[in-house]
């Protein structure tokens, strides 16, 4: 048991550093005029030139090239562009553009590079380039290699246009230049639920430590029902009205509040050994500023505009569900075995939960002051 709480202290502990470098999908808007189909993608070029497989991390800090990465998001846009034009000649070869089965070469157009700014902040670059379409082209299939990570493709200019979340190093059904591919209600509802759960697991991890800390004050469940409803009604709410825009919050603000309602959750663990009648409501306040995060990672790529509550209500299932699977593994590791045990809260919850709390103390001080 000893070991089975070291080594939970020391994958949270381990993981706290992963934060500052996240990995977010790239968005690549697809247009085609007299036969040549543009794309414009926004994406953190710094991330592909290190050579780091954005499918196999949530944040570049993990990557053994962290160091490459650390180095090219320092350089000025001029040295950038100038690095990124050589290594242009090996991305083009891993852009996977076909139009009715005919492999199509894109060529490079432009890149546009911001300032350096605070180098701990992910730098999303703007890369131009297009492929020469067949005459008779109809159809167009859209993909590129998994190590670039996940792609947001919108396709634009057309009636009921193509909008795809690619996973990494997936390949677009093929989609026709004259539009009319739009997803459906229930296809919309359908591929975003993946989506959020996927903001959850893997890349949620100060969201699973906060789903955490409700775990640890008591595995029955009639306790732990009574604070996810209070966590899931409360980021419902504010993801839906920052999705739609009534509330804006900047991140430098929510991102610190998320931090400190990990500790908050945490350090009630190791203070009380029971359910007290506020908690729910506590927790209901924090629900409000998770959904506030949630809501960032949407406002990272957007929602389809002909199907936008789907695609919401999608996301939040999605987001339901990662939280759902983070209680039954926790359940089915240690509240089940031992959570009636009389020392489950020594050797157990209290321990995870100084964890819990040092991290996100940790992470309230790298995001308020680092």
């Amino acid at each position: 048991m000893s070991s089975l709480i070291g080594l939970l202290i020391t994958l949270v502990l381990w993981s706290a550093p992963l934060r500052a470098h996240e990995v977010f999908p790239s968005i690549a808007d697809m247009a085609e005029a007299e036969g040549i189909l543009t794309f414009e993608v926004q994406a953190n070029l710094e991330s592909f030139i290190a050579g780091i497989d954005l499918a196999a991390v949530t944040d570049t800090n993990a990557a053994p090239q962290a160091a490459d990465y650390d180095s090219l998001r320092v350089l000025e846009p001029a040295a950038f562009v100038a690095a990124f034009n050589s290594f242009w000649p090996q991305m083009a070869g891993r852009i996977d553009i076909r139009a009715d089965d005919l492999r199509l070469i894109p060529t490079f157009l432009s890149v546009d590079v911001p300032p350096v700014g605070d180098p701990e902040v992910v730098r999303n670059s703007v890369l131009r380039f297009f492929v020469a379409l067949p005459p008779d082209a109809q159809t167009v299939r859209v993909g590129w290699d998994a190590g670039f990570g996940t792609l947001v493709l919108r396709q634009i200019g057309v009636d009921a246009p193509y909008d795809g979340y690619l996973e990494a190093g997936a390949v677009s059904d093929p989609i026709r230049l004259a539009g009319g591919d739009q997803a459906g209600l229930w296809q919309t509802f359908v591929n975003y639920i993946p989506v959020g759960f996927d903001h959850i697991v893997p890349k949620g991890l100060d969201h699973i430590l906060f789903v955490l800390g409700l775990f640890f004050l008591s595995t029955r469940l009639h306790p732990l029902l009574w604070q996810v409803s209070a966590f899931t009604v409360a980021h419902t709410i504010t993801l839906a009205l920052a999705a739609l825009g009534y509330v804006s919050v900047p991140a430098s603000i929510v991102e610190p509040l998320i931090a400190a309602s990990i500790v908050f959750v945490a350090v009630e663990n190791i203070l009380t050994d029971g359910l007290s009648r506020w908690r729910p409501f506590v927790v209901f306040g924090f629900g409000l500023l998770h959904g506030l995060g949630f809501a960032s990672v949407l406002g990272e790529f957007g929602l389809p505009e002909g199907a936008f509550i789907p695609a919401l209500i999608g996301f939040n299932v999605g987001v339901e569900l990662g939280q759902l699977a983070v209680i039954a593994v926790a359940f089915a590791l240690l509240g089940y075995w031992f959570g009636a045990q009389p020392w489950y809260r020594r050797l157990v919850a209290v321990p995870a939960s100084v964890a819990i709390a040092i991290v996100g103390a940790w992470w309230f001080v790298e995001r308020v002051f680092l």
